[in-house]
């Protein structure tokens, strides 16, 4: 029983707790400073006593009713050249949480306090800045309002500078962002929001009081910046980073064996046409130093889609990534400049040039135009081809858009009939009006798309709707593709619903269209929900049960495939998780296939039909502690056979200075006499070293006994000066049985940011 005089206390308190709770749109103003500001974690300058402060940061997880017990205060300030950002974070003497010293430091592991800032104040798209209390440094750009985890990309990189202070009782960070760094509008107000994640107490707290099933740094919750005069214009905002680049390799795989060595120098450039539209050049670019994908073990007919990581396609990205929806996807950028050889690896397309225009015309309009033009490779196929991608959105209420865009691909200095020369039979075929054709892509390819995103102010209902064509030589019809979704999201209870259709000729050779080759057009259906619960538990978060489920048909009615799960999931106080889960599938193929390998085992027919079943767990331990691990067990059966699956990750953590990672994927396959009994293993060692906060030694192993490979990747990163780097790659590919090399490179590359 609660005494009657602590619940009289808590009748009387509880009005002003709850006006304590900061609402979106709260302002706060930020002046202007005439005198310097230095970086020293101390506070002293006229410039912040004079400043507004931002605080009073609510909770959002694990509970959102009460103000965070370890208080943080944010001011701003501003002068010709920079943004001011301070934070003062208070804490304990509890030792912080930190992954690595590495810029962009894993979020979900590391104590670290960010400002969060829509810059043309159209609560969509925006920056963000971040650091931690050792001073490690992360930024990123923000799409679709910051409402879900994919709309935070941290791959964009900038040049600015900060400063972090540790003291018993608290820590001090102040940040510098030259304005030359990022894109905005010179107007009188931006949304503004700060976030404090509190990992080590598994707490997080915002500036703006937002429900837990939100993300805090969205700008459906975020406040409003309001400028004592209006942020400075563009004065000659040019960077320049030239690099040059070497390589040497050698290929064991032809007989003799080749070597080859290589010197190019290139560069990049960022013109600000105004402090809201940037364009952005590149010459000869190179992408040596970008890290390799992860290997993955594919049992299904769909090619995966890895994600793009070469910093010239990622700013305002999300215009050209984000049209159309998974099931086609009209513009995916790694179709620029890569290609898969026989041995499905990733070869290098060369790039002569590419230059992008892009940002905010005003509060609605938003643009990006993308042309990039690929050199000739007759080994992988493809002639010189010039690619052409544009988008024009339109903003409207208040986190809403219409979008139209367009992309074209284009192979010059051929015709139709030329085309055939430059086919590889391991490239991808495609249909024209029902028949197989002996093209690997067309002369010319176009794709126009309409997009509307409607989200209610406060997140609560979303609604997505696109609708797409494309244009080839010699296909006339069945070349569209449309689909929509609702989504509704509240404390408790999560569904989306929504259908999709891909025609057979709907074609886009520079997107991403995983049915293409399986399906002679598709229709499908999903839906989804979650019920959520919060127990009165000191060791439970919240737990609940979700389902999905989801139907593919094909134009004579036939269903090619239906999936239904069932789970139930835990999260901890502890930050651990845990999900079970059922799952039923049935699948009725429209190609030959088999999941092994269709030459050296018997294939599944077109028209044969199954159906399985099976049950599955996760769980995620402890991220705070020094070992951790993910894991995933499931068994079933599978086509006329069963599988066992398990998967998952160990890491054990060196605070700061790096971890060490064990990757694994484990899958027993036993299918019916002559289909195939493989047990087929996916194991990936990592070491990733942080020496300091501008050194990193990163080397993994990749084995993959389906792909009969081992893969070693090594790379050192020396940031000797903000945004510039010096790259060493190693790269080498072995035969499992005797780790004979197939191939191997090193590669260097100087990179020089140089402000113009």
């Amino acid at each position: 029983m609660i005494p009657h005089f602590l619940r009289t206390a808590i009748l009387v308190l509880l009005p002003f707790v709850l006006l304590a709770q900061n609402k979106p749109g709260l302002q706060l103003p930020i002046k202007k400073t005439s005198t310097p500001i230095v970086l020293d974690g101390k506070l002293d300058e006229a410039a912040w006593k004079d400043a507004a402060v931002a605080t009073n940061f609510f909770m959002n997880y694990p509970y959102d009713t009460a103000l965070a017990p370890f208080q943080t205060e944010a001011r701003l300030a501003f002068d010709e050249h920079m943004l001011y950002v301070s934070f003062v974070c208070y804490d304990d003497d509890t030792p912080d949480l930190m992954q690595s010293l590495r810029r962009d430091f894993d979020f979900d592991r590391t104590d670290n306090i960010g400002i969060y800032m829509g810059t043309y104040n159209d609560r969509i798209n925006g920056f963000y800045f971040q650091v931690t209390p050792y001073g490690v440094q992360a930024e990123g750009v923000i799409a679709t309002g910051g409402a879900g985890d994919e709309s935070y990309n941290d791959t964009w990189d900038n040049k600015w500078y900060s400063k972090v202070v540790r003291e018993k009782d608290k820590w001090i960070a102040e940040l510098a962002i030259p304005f030359k760094s990022f894109r905005y509008k010179s107007i009188e107000e931006w949304n503004i929001t700060f976030l404090r994640w509190d990992r080590k107490r598994n707490l997080a707290s915002s500036w703006i009081a937002t429900p837990i099933q939100f993300i805090p740094a969205s700008f459906a919750y975020s406040g409003q910046l309001t400028w004592s005069e209006r942020p400075p214009k563009s004065k000659g905002n040019v960077s320049v980073i030239p690099f040059i680049a070497g390589s040497a390799s050698r290929d064991n795989g032809v007989t003799p064996s080749t070597n080859n060595s290589d010197l190019q120098v290139g560069f990049d450039a960022k013109i600000g046409i105004t402090p809201a539209l940037n364009l952005d050049l590149t010459v000869n670019p190179d992408f040596s130093q970008v890290e390799v994908d992860r290997q993955v073990i594919n049992l299904t007919q769909f090619e995966f889609q890895f994600p793009e990581r070469r910093q010239f396609f990622l700013e305002n990205n999300d215009l050209f990534a984000g049209a159309g929806f998974p099931e086609a996807r009209p513009f995916f950028s790694r179709r620029i400049g890569l290609v898969s050889d026989t041995a499905e690896n990733l070869i290098q397309v060369p790039i002569l040039y590419g230059a992008r225009l892009s940002g905010s015309l005003s509060e609605q309009w938003r643009i990006s135009v993308l042309n990039m033009h690929t050199k000739e490779k007759l080994s992988a196929g493809l002639p010189t081809q010039n690619y052409t991608v544009a988008a024009v959105q339109r903003n409207f209420w208040k986190q809403s858009n219409f979008t139209l865009s367009y992309v074209n691909k284009e192979s010059l200095g051929v015709n139709d009939r030329d085309t055939l020369k430059y086919f590889h039979e391991d490239l991808l075929k495609y249909r024209v009006n029902g028949n197989d054709t002996v093209s690997a892509f067309s002369r010319y390819n176009r794709v126009l798309t309409a997009d509307l995103d409607m989200r209610s102010a406060n997140n609560t209902w979303t609604a997505n709707f696109y609708y797409t064509g494309s244009f080839s030589p010699m296909i006339t019809d069945k070349r569209l593709s449309g689909g929509g979704f609702i989504s509704y999201k509240k404390r408790k209870v999560n569904f989306a619903v929504g259908s999709t259709f891909v025609q057979k000729n709907y074609n886009a050779e520079a997107g991403f269209v995983p049915s293409r080759n399986v399906y002679p057009g598709l229709t499908s259906y999903f839906a989804e929900g979650e019920y959520i619960m919060f127990p009165k538990t000191k060791s439970l978060v919240n737990m609940g049960v979700g389902t999905e489920f989801n139907v593919n048909v094909i134009p004579d009615g036939t269903v090619t495939d239906r999936a239904f799960s069932l789970g139930y999931g835990f999260n901890f106080m502890n930050t651990s998780e845990m999900v079970v889960y059922y799952f039923q599938t049935f699948k009725q193929l429209t190609n030959t296939f088999n999941p092994i390998d269709s030459d050296r085992y018997t294939a599944f027919k077109v028209g044969e039909a199954y159906s399985w079943s099976g049950a599955g767990a996760e769980f995620n331990s402890d991220q705070r502690k020094l070992f951790y691990y993910e894991l995933e067990a499931r068994y079933g059966s599978f086509y006329n056979g069963t599988n066992f699956n398990v998967a998952g990750e160990i890491n054990y953590r060196y605070q700061p200075y790096g971890s060490v990672a064990v990757r694994f994927d484990y899958n027993d396959l036993r299918l019916a006499d002559g289909y195939g009994k493989e047990k087929l293993v996916l194991i990936g060692p990592r070491i990733d070293l942080t020496l300091t906060d501008k050194i990193f030694l990163t080397t993994f192993v990749q084995y993959n006994n389906l792909a009969d490979n081992v893969n070693l990747n090594a790379r050192f990163q020396w940031r000797y000066k903000p945004a510039s780097d010096f790259f060493v790659v190693y790269t080498e590919n072995y035969l499992p049985e005797n780790l004979r090399s197939k191939n191997r490179a090193l590669v260097f590359k100087f990179t020089y940011w140089l402000n113009l």
